[in-house]
């Protein structure tokens, strides 16, 4: 499958400018509103995993719409660390080229009615406890809002559902 084609439960198959049209036409619906803007990557497999990264707009008491993308790693991860870091990656990468062009749609400087959050699939049980400071460090280094479980429902419930 294509790395810039999205999925969408309502509008089917989109690449990343078709989801920000549909970002921005969402937010333009109700400029007022307070926004979530989140992405997460979720993986499965044994050592070449597939990638799922969500993204969401939620429009907070609202309602959301989501996408998701499915890629293949195309390389041996040989750890669960490796795999954590790769799919911390592809959500900034997701996060960044979208923002990009969602500022430019809004002819926006910033996001002050929207936080913009990176959700990542680690928490303070399982193997991944030990990696919460680091994969959060890089996240917060890049100027996003880092969640962890239970609270990153982009990474651990919906690329999940898909994976």
């Amino acid at each position: 499958m294509k790395k810039d084609i999205f999925r969408s439960p309502s509008k089917g198959k989109l690449n990343l400018s078709q989801v920000v049209q549909e970002i921005s036409d969402f937010i333009q619906a109700d400029k007022e509103g307070k926004y979530q803007l989140v992405v997460g990557t979720d993986s499965a497999g044994s050592q070449q995993p597939d990638f799922v990264t969500a993204i969401i707009i939620y429009r907070v008491g609202k309602g959301a719409r989501y996408f998701w993308r499915r890629t293949n790693g195309n390389k041996v991860y040989h750890t669960l660390r490796d795999r954590i870091y790769q799919e911390v990656n592809l959500s900034l990468e997701t996060a960044q080229a979208m923002l990009s062009q969602l500022r430019r749609s809004l002819h926006l400087k910033n996001f002050s009615n929207c936080d913009v959050q990176i959700h990542i699939d680690v928490g303070q049980q399982g193997q991944t406890k030990e990696m919460i400071r680091e994969v959060v460090g890089i996240v917060r280094g890049n100027g996003f809002n880092p969640k962890i479980k239970p609270e990153s429902y982009a990474a651990s419930n919906v690329a999940d559902k898909y994976v």
